[in-house]
């Protein structure tokens, strides 16, 4: 593996630029921890979870970037609605069976839509979600959430994979 080009988030600035920094520093560590692996290690179950794979949470971290920003703030339908109505987990069982190489295009893919929706919104603009409410900040603080506690996932299998670790 080899040194990740991750930009490191900014130290001062406005609350914007250092939230979408770190979002971005954890996306590139994703990219980085899935780099250069084969699809079978891609797809190895090493712990418990038949989820918890590095293509399985490739996949899942590409639909919650999907679904955060094109769907809840961008009005784009929801590709697998009608997959989660019979398999909650549709996404990670979608990352087993596709490629690796496509799946961290697909992550990359939507980490860009997601910078560009994200991009024509206040951090304070609200949109539904269900019978709440959400603010285009609180997506943002919690997509860092997200992709960091995967990220561990995801750097806890390389080292299991093949030995590498890194921050």
């Amino acid at each position: 593996m080899t040194t990740p080009n991750r930009p490191d988030p900014p130290m001062t600035g406005d609350i914007r630029e250092q939230l979408t920094g770190f979002l971005d520093y954890q996306r590139a560590t994703v990219v980085w921890k899935a780099s250069g692996l084969t699809d079978e290690q891609a797809r190895k179950q090493l712990v418990t979870s038949e989820l918890t794979t590095v293509s399985g949470l490739l996949a899942h971290l590409a639909y919650n970037e999907q679904y955060w920003f094109a769907i809840l703030f961008d009005g784009a339908p929801d590709p697998w609605k009608d997959a989660f109505e019979t398999d909650i987990d549709a996404e990670f069982r979608y990352g087993v069976r596709t490629p690796v190489e496509q799946l961290i295009a697909e992550y990359e893919r939507e980490c860009e839509r997601s910078r560009a929706v994200a991009a024509k919104f206040d951090l304070d603009h609200e949109v539904p979600r269900g019978k709440e409410r959400v603010n285009l900040g609180w997506v943002i603080a919690h997509m860092i959430e997200e992709t960091a506690r995967h990220v561990g996932h995801l750097d806890l299998l390389r080292e299991m994979l093949d030995g590498v670790t890194g921050e």
